[in-house]
C-alpha cells in the first residue's frame, strides 16, 4: 500500500502579498523523484501548453518577468547560520530581512532596503541591515518564526522586534531613527509628571535609585522594543506618589498608566530586564476589552498573548453584554486577550464573522487559539460572568472541543478535481492508499481564479493514475484540522490575501 501523502497546492498565492515558507523535504522530494511518473499519452497537448513558448506565463515566474533597474546592496550584510549568532552578538541594533530568493516582494523591496543601508552608513556603529536567505537557513527562519516573505525583524540586545512598517527608504530610515533617539524620558519635577499626566493617556514610569546605570539601560532598552507607549523615570519621591507608587518601596519599581481603562494603574513585579518589562507593556497596553477595528488588529493579532475570547454582537445590543464581557475578563489580564466584535459592521464585523462561520444576529462568545493555530470553541448556554470565565478557564487547560466549518457533501464528486469539504477531507485527501494534491482556495482570489483552467487541465491529464487524486477546497468555507489557513500579518479585510499551510503526515 502506497504511503499517504498530501500536498498543498500554492500556486495562487506565491503571487500574493507574502508567501508561505513551510515545505516538506519529503514531499519535495517525492516530487522531483517521480517528475516522469506520468500517463504514456498526453491528452489535449496539456504539457506542451505549460511550455515557455506558449501565450499564458508561468504562474509561479509571472511576477519576476519585471526587471528591476540595478542597485548596490554593497551596505547589506549577508548573513546565515554561520554568522548570524556572532554578528548580533557584536551589535546592538540589527534590522535583518529574512527573504526569498524567487519572492517578488522581496525583490520590490531589495532596492528601498539597499538604499536604506547605505544612507545610514553614517550610523554604523549603532546599527546594520542586513538580509538572510531563508530558503537556503531554514532553521533561522523557523527559529524566528518565518511564516511569510519578506519578513523584517528589528534586533535590540539581540531581542527581535517585528518590523511593520512601509517597505519604502523614507520609512525604513525613520523607523530605525525613532529606534536609536532616546527611548526613556526623565521626569525631575512634580509640573513635569503632572504635564505627563494631563496630556497622554498611556505611559510607564520607572522609579529608580539614579537616572543613569544599568537599571535606566534596562528600561531605555524595553522602550525600545515598545512603539505605543511613552517611557519615562524618575528618582524623585513626590513623582513617585503621583504614580502611585510608595517613595518607600524598594527601587526600582515600575507601573503602568493607561487613564481611559477601568484598571488604570498595573504594577510591575517581574525581572527588571529589558525584554521581561517590554513583554510586560505588550501585554497590558490594551484595554480590558478591545474593541476591534482596522486600527487595533495589528495590536491583538502581534500581541504575545495570542489566545483570544470574541464577544461578537450587533452595535444596538452591545451595551446590555459589555459590562459582562468586562467583568469576566478581569479575571485573565496577562492570559487571554478578550475583544468585542461589532458583527454588523461592515468594514470589520460582518468579515471576521463570516471568517468564523457566525451567522445571524444571535449574541455569540467564541475562544480562538490564534492564526498559527487558528482553532475556534462556542460557548454554550447563557451570557453570565460565571459562565464566561469557566469557559475561559477550561479554554486555558485545554479543555473545549474546537469547531471546525464545513459546507455539505456534493451530491456528486465525480469530476476529474474532486470536491472537498471539511467533512469529506479524511476520505478523499487523507486515504492512505493514494496520493493528493490539494488546492485550498479562495473564491474571490483573482489569482485562484486565473489558475482555476490550468488546474482542472492537471486534473484531466491526471486522471488516469487511479493511485493520485487532484482535489480543491474552498478555504474560506471549510475547515479541518489537518487543514490549518493561516492568515499572514493580520486579517484578510486588511490585505486581502491568505495564506493556506497544510499539516502534512506521512
Amino acid at each position: 500500500m502506497a504511503t499517504s501523502r498530501s500536498l498543498l497546492l500554492l500556486l495562487p498565492l506565491l503571487l500574493l502579498l507574502a508567501a508561505p515558507l513551510h515545505a516538506s523535504d519529503d514531499d519535495l522530494d517525492y516530487l522531483i523523484d517521480n517528475a516522469d511518473d506520468i500517463p504514456a499519452n498526453d491528452p489535449d497537448g496539456w504539457l506542451q501548453e505549460g511550455s515557455p513558448d506558449d501565450d499564458d506565463d508561468d504562474l509561479f515566474h509571472q511576477d519576476q518577468a519585471h526587471d528591476l533597474p540595478p542597485f548596490d546592496e554593497a551596505h547589506v550584510v549577508v548573513l546565515s547560520t554561520a554568522n548570524f549568532s556572532d554578528f548580533l552578538a557584536a551589535r546592538r541594533h540589527v534590522m535583518v530581512e529574512f527573504y526569498a530568493p524567487w519572492c517578488a516582494h522581496c525583490q520590490a523591496l531589495a532596492p528601498d532596503y539597499a538604499a536604506a543601508a547605505a544612507e545610514l552608513v553614517p550610523l554604523a556603529h549603532e546599527v546594520a541591515l542586513a538580509k538572510v536567505d531563508a530558503t537556503e537557513d531554514t532553521d533561522l527562519a523557523q527559529k524566528y518564526d518565518v511564516q511569510g516573505f519578506p519578513t523584517i525583524l528589528f534586533f535590540i540586545d539581540g531581542v527581535p522586534k517585528d518590523y511593520n512598517g512601509a517597505r519604502t527608504k523614507e520609512a525604513i530610515v525613520s523607523w530605525i531613527n525613532k529606534k536609536l533617539g532616546p527611548g526613556v524620558h526623565n521626569i525631575t519635577t512634580v509640573d513635569e509628571a503632572k504635564k505627563i499626566l494631563t496630556g497622554e493617556d498611556k505611559v510607564v514610569l520607572a522609579v529608580l535609585d539614579s537616572l543613569s546605570g544599568a537599571h535606566s539601560n534596562e528600561i531605555a532598552a524595553a522602550s525600545r522594543l515598545e512603539d505605543a507607549v511613552n517611557f519615562y523615570q524618575t528618582s524623585d519621591p513626590d513623582v513617585a506618589k503621583l504614580f502611585h507608587i510608595d517613595p518607600a518601596a524598594n527601587r526600582p519599581s515600575l507601573v503602568m498608566l493607561k487613564k481611559e481603562d477601568e484598571e488604570k494603574l498595573t504594577f510591575y513585579d517581574g525581572q527588571f530586564k529589558a525584554s521581561a518589562i517590554a513583554e510586560f507593556v505588550s501585554a497590558n497596553k490594551l484595554p480590558l476589552v478591545i474593541t476591534l477595528t482596522q486600527e487595533t488588529a495589528p495590536s491583538i493579532f502581534d500581541n504575545p498573548i495570542k489566545k483570544q475570547i470574541l464577544l461578537f454582537v450587533v452595535a444596538n445590543e452591545s451595551s446590555k453584554i459589555l459590562p459582562t464581557f468586562k467583568e469576566a475578563a478581569k479575571s485573565f489580564k496577562g492570559k487571554l486577550l478578550f475583544v468585542f466584535v461589532e458583527r454588523d459592521n461592515e468594514e470589520v464585523g460582518e468579515p471576521v464573522s463570516n471568517y468564523f462561520g457566525i451567522t445571524g444576529q444571535e449574541t455569540t462568545v467564541l475562544a480562538y487559539t490564534g492564526n498559527e493555530d487558528a482553532r475556534k470553541f462556542f460557548l454554550d448556554g447563557e451570557m453570565s460572568v460565571e459562565n464566561i470565565k469557566r469557559f475561559a478557564e477550561n479554554f486555558l487547560e485545554d479543555k473545549l472541543t474546537p469547531f471546525y466549518k464545513s459546507e455539505p457533501l456534493p451530491d456528486s464528486n465525480e469530476g476529474d478535481v474532486k470536491i472537498v469539504v471539511g467533512k469529506n477531507l479524511d476520505q478523499i485527501v487523507l486515504d492512505e492508499s493514494k496520493d493528493a494534491l490539494l488546492e485550498i482556495y479562495a473564491p474571490w482570489c483573482g489569482h485562484c481564479q486565473a489558475l482555476e483552467p490550468t488546474y482542472n487541465k492537471l486534473g484531466k491529464h491526471l486522471r488516469g493514475i487511479g493511485s493520485l487524486v487532484i482535489a480543491k477546497m474552498d478555504g474560506t468555507a471549510n475547515e479541518h484540522p489537518r487543514a490549518k489557513v493561516c492568515f499572514a500579518a493580520c486579517w484578510f479585510w486588511q490585505f486581502h490575501f491568505i495564506l493556506f499551510e497544510l499539516d502534512i503526515r506521512k
